[in-house]
């Protein structure tokens, strides 16, 4: 027992998914289990491979030597298993830890039985191998157990580790302006509402709050998902963790620590990982009715032997028990499950699909709607200069020289997307100086002899592409033209969203963005429907509303403000160039940001789920096959009865079938 100051075992055993401890709690019993088994299986296979094996090792020094290495794995190691046999007893809720310890137990009991009372045990238990012990069986099943929970915890769900990314976008320290009108530094946590604060160009707004004499350019993207800055004006709300782009400002602050829309964000996450219901697993599923069965089998061989079996009625009722509880013990249905997952998950970091929790794998087999976020997702989620409308007598070149000259030095994404086609056309961009930035207007500088401004152009100019942003360039007050640019739908989305509908997903896009650039994206893409104008708590909202009416959720996105959709839908998938947050809120992440790749993660998990499905029909197939052959049910009629070795043997044999059959995925096609 750890003191109680130490707090490590106890948190790491507290149950954390589905009643199972940490897998740091699991690891360490793992090792001990893999180093004691291994001689136990070398002592109990020894005599088989070779006949000259107790020449050097008697048969009894054998099986104390089992016993003694087969107890701490069984009551060590197996801990966490006794413990959900226990409750699975008490609560009458039957499961797959139900049969593995009442087999495990059976096998390791009658083999201490048998190892204690050697000595007085009649010479026909005996075979020429000696008593009939099967300690390797209790702690085989024992250590093949404790890899598939280990490998179900291992990439569980890292809600900590989001939050703290979440919490990070907030600064520390705000700069207040005091009643003398003189600005002070003060950590955010002195910030309170009425509080009048000064953002300066670079800076993420540390409180919610209200802008107050002044316009600005604010980055908003960590909750909408869109690139673009968003002009905010006198009176228009501004939320802590935003980043202000150009220029200087004051605001009122209103919404503090845990009011705050970023804080409320941190809750949703935190909520939706909380709410989510465990994925009910097959081999659970199947065992809750195969578990009590055979239990009654077992059970009822022993009194019919024991009844009906005259002098050695009783021997041959606990052999043949043993026999049933030996060839139903779920070794094969232990292995079923985390070896399909273990190889498809390897099959599926080959194919650019990272599963981080075991679980979304398999939930994604099931799914029938995709959610998927428009910015970074269906498209590039960045502006790219996409038309060049230059005034009578200007030049495409000319146009664009004139823009880049301008926003050369700017981090603005539009200015970005200027300066770099200026690039890609190998146009010289003159130098430019007396810059003037009017926030939400556009930026004026000197270039040579003229005054050439860049902004936004007015709201009755209309562009070639509905969901494009409109730019003007003047030189003085003659116009030299304007420059169009989009957030480009990525080249392979088109395909991708066909082969995902063919694949019998219901596609729907969610945008933060108006709703005639939805539309038009929407339509260009054949989706089935799209949801506009949608925030961070909106887009949960949709998403449980989908799940209301009984569709199968998947949410796809790269976005901070996606990562309360991903973790309230049943499976949330993030791009890979998303950020850290939507990464740590998603159970699979793209590696590449290619929508192809969710198509291959549909295939993967619809192909291992098929594969456990199967693995799981072998590991039965061979119980039903057995269990009236090891209940003595043959006997009348034929004289067989199976000995418990051969039980184990057969136990063996669906082990192996299910193995081969899940190492087939590492050759997938996807």
């Amino acid at each position: 027992m750890h003191s109680a100051g130490n707090s490590d075992e106890p948190s790491s055993a507290a149950p954390v998914y589905m009643g199972l401890p940490h897998e740091r709690y699991l690891r360490p019993r793992l090792y001990v289990a893999i180093a004691l088994t291994l001689p136990v299986l070398a002592l109990s296979m020894g005599p088989m491979v070779w006949s000259e094996f107790h020449a050097y090792i008697q048969v009894r020094t054998s099986a104390w030597w089992q016993l003694a290495l087969t107890t701490p794995v069984f009551f060590w190691c197996g801990a966490p298993f006794i413990r959900r046999w226990w409750k699975s007893i008490v609560t009458r809720d039957t499961n797959m830890f139900t049969l593995t310890v009442t087999g495990t137990g059976a096998a390791y009991f009658f083999s201490l039985g048998t190892t204690v009372l050697w000595s007085h045990l009649p010479a026909r238990y005996f075979s020429h191998h000696g008593g009939p012990i099967y300690f390797e069986g209790a702690a085989f099943i024992t250590t093949i157990v404790l890899l598939g929970q280990i490998i179900e915890q291992r990439a569980h769900a890292r809600t900590d580790e989001a939050i703290r990314g979440l919490m990070k976008l907030t600064p520390r320290t705000a700069h207040r302006i005091n009643a003398n009108g003189q600005e002070e530094d003060v950590p955010v946590e002195q910030i309170q509402p009425g509080d009048t604060l000064r953002v300066r160009p670079g800076e993420n707004l540390p409180v919610d709050g209200v802008l107050l004499n002044a316009s600005a350019e604010i980055d908003e993207s960590m909750l909408t998902g869109e690139p673009l800055p968003v002009t905010k004006r006198a009176g228009d709300k501004v939320s802590a963790g935003t980043l202000n782009t150009t220029g200087s400002f004051s605001y009122r602050a209103e919404r503090i620590g845990a009011d705050t829309l970023l804080a409320q964000i941190v809750r949703l996450v935190e909520e939706a990982t909380d709410s989510e219901a465990p994925i009910a697993r097959l081999a659970d599923r199947v065992s809750a009715w195969f578990v009590p069965a055979v239990l009654v089998i077992a059970i009822v061989t022993f009194l019919t032997w024991g009844l009906m079996g005259g002098e050695r009625g009783w021997l041959f009722g606990l052999l043949n028990a043993v026999a049933v509880l030996i060839i139903a013990c779920p070794c094969a249905l232990g292995l079923a499950t985390p070896v399909s997952l273990v190889t498809g998950i390897g099959r599926g970091a080959q194919a650019g699909v990272l599963v981080k929790n075991a679980a979304a794998l398999e939930a994604l087999a099931g799914i029938d709607t995709l959610l998927i976020d428009k910015t970074g997702t269906l498209t590039a989620g960045r502006p790219e200069v996409v038309g060049l409308h230059p005034d009578k007598g200007v030049t495409d070149e000319e146009l664009l020289q004139a823009a880049a000259a301008v926003e050369a030095d700017s981090e603005h994404p539009l200015a970005r997307a200027i300066v770099q086609a200026a690039r890609d056309r190998s146009i010289e961009v003159p130098s430019a100086h007396d810059f003037k930035a009017e926030a939400g207007q556009g930026v004026t500088a000197q270039v040579g002899e003229h005054t050439i401004f860049v902004g936004r152009a007015p709201a009755d100019r209309t562009t070639k592409q509905e969901f494009a942003t409109l730019v003007i360039v003047k030189s003085g007050d003659h116009e030299l033209g304007t420059i169009e640019l989009a957030d480009q739908i990525k080249p392979t989305t088109p395909d991708a969203v066909r082969e995902l509908q063919a694949l019998g997903l219901r596609v729907i896009m969610v945008s933060g963005d108006r709703e005639a650039a939805a539309r038009a994206i929407a339509e260009k893409l054949g989706l089935d429907g799209f949801h506009a104008g949608v925030t961070p708590e909106g887009k949960q909202k949709l998403v449980r509303e989908h799940r209301a009416r009984g569709e199968r959720i998947v949410f796809a996105g790269d976005g901070l403000n996606d990562a309360p959709a991903l973790a309230a839908a049943d499976v949330g998938i993030a791009m890979g160039t998303g950020t850290d947050v939507a990464m740590n809120s998603a159970g699979l992440v793209l590696v590449k940001g290619d929508l192809q790749a969710l198509v291959r993660a549909v295939q993967l998990s619809r192909a291992t789920i098929r594969n456990i499905r199967q693995n799981l029909f072998w590991a039965f197939a061979y119980n039903f096959a057995g269990l009236p052959l090891a209940a003595g049910l043959l006997y009348p009629f034929t004289g067989w009865l199976l000995n418990p070795m051969f039980a184990g043997a057969a136990m063996s044999l669906s082990s192996i079938s299910v193995v081969t059959n899940a190492l087939r995925l590492r050759w997938l096609r996807l």
